[in-house]
C-alpha cells in the first residue's frame, strides 16, 4: 500500500510528537527541516492542518525548545504544548518527563470528521486505540517512525493497527535540513564594529535541543 497516494487530491491532517521525531531522526543521523517537512506533503495532497506537540519545562528561564516553537508557530504549523515535570531518579539523574497523548488524541478526532486521511508522527503503542477509533469513522491512517534502529522506535501493535507504515528513514531526502551555501566574505576591514559573521548558515530551525539531556516519555 502507497501510503501517500498522488493519484487524487485527499484532505490530510498531520500530528508530530515532536520528542519522538526528534529521538527517531537523530539515531537515523539527519536533522528534520521543518519547512521541506510541510511543502513535501503540501505537494502530494490537500493539507488542512499540521500540528507540533512538545512538553516544555516552565521552571526554565530559557527553554532550548522555544526558538523551534516559535519559528514553527509563524510558518504553518499549530504547536500545542503543555508544561513538563522534572524529577531525580534513583540514581541522581535529572529525568523530564512530558507525554502529549491526549493533547494529540484530542485534536485528531475532533479533526477527524473533516479528513480523508491522518498522519501520525509517532511510534507510541498508546496511539493504537486512537488509531482504531479514527478508522472506524472512515479515515485512513499512515504512521510514520523507524524500524531501522535498535531497538525499534515504533510499537508493533501501533504499527500493525495502522492503514500503512512509513519508515522515517524513506523519508529522510524529502525532508533533511539542506543549509546554503556560504555567503562571500565582505573585504578585510568592511563592517568593522558589526561583529565578524564567519560566514554563518542560515538553515531553518532542526535541532530542538541544544545539548543532550532526556526526552519527554
Amino acid at each position: 500500500m502507497t501510503p501517500l497516494p498522488a493519484d487524487r487530491p485527499e484532505r490530510i491532517a498531520i500530528f508530530i510528537d515532536g520528542a519522538n521525531l526528534y529521538a527517531a531522526s537523530r539515531t537515523l543521523g539527519f536533522d528534520v527541516d521543518y519547512k521541506n517537512l510541510l511543502g513535501h506533503f503540501r505537494e502530494r495532497a490537500y493539507l488542512v492542518r499540521a500540528y507540533y506537540y512538545t512538553a516544555l519545562l516552565e521552571t526554565d528561564e530559557y527553554s532550548p525548545l522555544r526558538p523551534l516553537v516559535d519559528w514553527l508557530g509563524y510558518n504553518g504549523y499549530s504547536v500545542v504544548t503543555k508544561p513538563a515535570k522534572e524529577f531525580t531518579d534513583a540514581t541522581g539523574r535529572r529525568r523530564v518527563k512530558g507525554s502529549v497523548d491526549i493533547e494529540m488524541a484530542v485534536d485528531v478526532l475532533d479533526l477527524a470528521p473533516h479528513l480523508d486521511h491522518v498522519v501520525l508522527f509517532s511510534g507510541d503503542g498508546d496511539l493504537r486505540r486512537l488509531v482504531e477509533s479514527v478508522q472506524r469513522r472512515g479515515v485512513r491512517v499512515t504512521v510514520i517512525s523507524t524500524i531501522r534502529s535498535q531497538p525499534a522506535m515504533i510499537a508493533d501493535e501501533l504499527r500493525r493497527q495502522a492503514d500503512a507504515f512509513l519508515d522515517l528513514a524513506d523519508l529522510a531526502d524529502h525532508i533533511t535540513r539542506r543549509q546554503v551555501e556560504q555567503r562571500p566574505r565582505a573585504s578585510q576591514g568592511a563592517g568593522r564594529g558589526a561583529g565578524p559573521s564567519h560566514g554563518a548558515i542560515r538553515a531553518t530551525p532542526a535541532e530542538p535541543f541544544r545539548e543532550a539531556q532526556d526526552l519527554p516519555e
